[in-house]
């Protein structure tokens, strides 16, 4: 994971910034209740990437990854647009209680840049229907140069993505977040069509912690640095979950990254360990003394 990859990871100040006040609002209209659900789940499952975590001898990394984490973050559906039947192996070999969290292609965020994409959409949607309910929150992440003089791209865009299949969205370049007017006008449409503000937390863009979910989801995409603050970082971030939680937080979907890949099962199972303990949950733990 290069985005946002500095030199000196200890010279970053990783302090999380305070709460949105919206965020405060939309979690104290929530009924009081723990929560509905809980992924924490890496990028990849391919063995090259997550060296050392499988056992000798496995046969299938999926159905090894999913007797061990409850989720995954699908960036494989990124780089081409996988037909239904592939979606309906990897539902047969995962896990009953496991979920993907596809990413939408990059021909439909990168390529097209969301113009004349509706029958691309249709597709890619209809083909992840044989996921059933292992299907999570399907994310899009758009390109660093995709700029807020496109934003008239997006309102028509999420009016057409279909209301039953829960999406989330991610914005890179620096003006959504850092220009208010923008990124009021960025919210109230995520708002109006229900699409969850993905956070991102990266050791070099720390303007993307804008900290303002658009509803009960925080849908969170950590960066590590392999580096020791590593785990301190992921310290904040229970207390912020913990804060939230409080107040109404009813889905939290974590997804560790890092720029050496093989590090992420072990940061995973440390936030898993944590929320276990502080939320009385029974997440699996995946194994990483192999």
């Amino acid at each position: 994971m290069k985005f946002g990859k500095v030199s000196d990871p200890g010279s970053v100040d990783f302090s999380l910034p305070p709460t949105h006040e919206q965020t405060v609002e939309i979690l104290e209209k929530q009924e009081p209740s723990k929560f509905m659900n809980v992924r924490v789940g890496c990028a990849k499952w391919n063995r090259t990437d997550l060296k050392n975590f499988y056992p000798r001898g496995t046969k299938d990394e999926l159905t090894y990854y999913t007797s061990q984490f409850n989720s995954i973050e699908l960036n494989a559906s990124f780089y081409r647009m996988f037909p239904s039947e592939q979606f309906e192996k990897w539902y047969e070999k995962a896990e009953d209680d496991f979920q993907f969290f596809p990413k939408v292609p990059r021909l439909i965020s990168h390529i097209k840049r969301l113009n004349d994409s509706e029958r691309l959409v249709d597709d890619f949607v209809s083909n992840l229907l044989p996921l059933k309910e292992k299907l999570g929150m399907v994310f899009l992440q758009m390109p660093e140069n995709f700029l807020p003089k496109n934003i008239d791209r997006l309102e028509p865009f999420f009016k057409h993505w279909p209301k039953e299949i829960p999406l989330a969205a991610e914005f890179r370049h620096t003006d959504w977040y850092n220009d208010a007017q923008v990124a009021n006008e960025l919210n109230d449409i995520l708002m109006k069509y229900n699409i969850s503000n993905i956070i991102t937390d990266s050791a070099g863009r720390r303007d993307l912690l804008h900290m303002r979910l658009t509803n009960d989801t925080a849908f969170i995409r950590y960066n590590g640095a392999n580096h020791p603050s590593d785990y301190t970082r992921l310290d904040d971030w229970l207390k912020v979950v913990e804060d939230w939680y409080k107040l109404g937080l009813k889905n939290l979907y974590f997804f560790v990254h890092q720029n050496l890949e093989e590090a992420s099962p072990l940061l995973s199972a440390y936030l898993i360990e944590k929320l276990n303990e502080r939320f009385e949950m029974n997440i699996k733990i995946p194994n990483t003394l192999n």
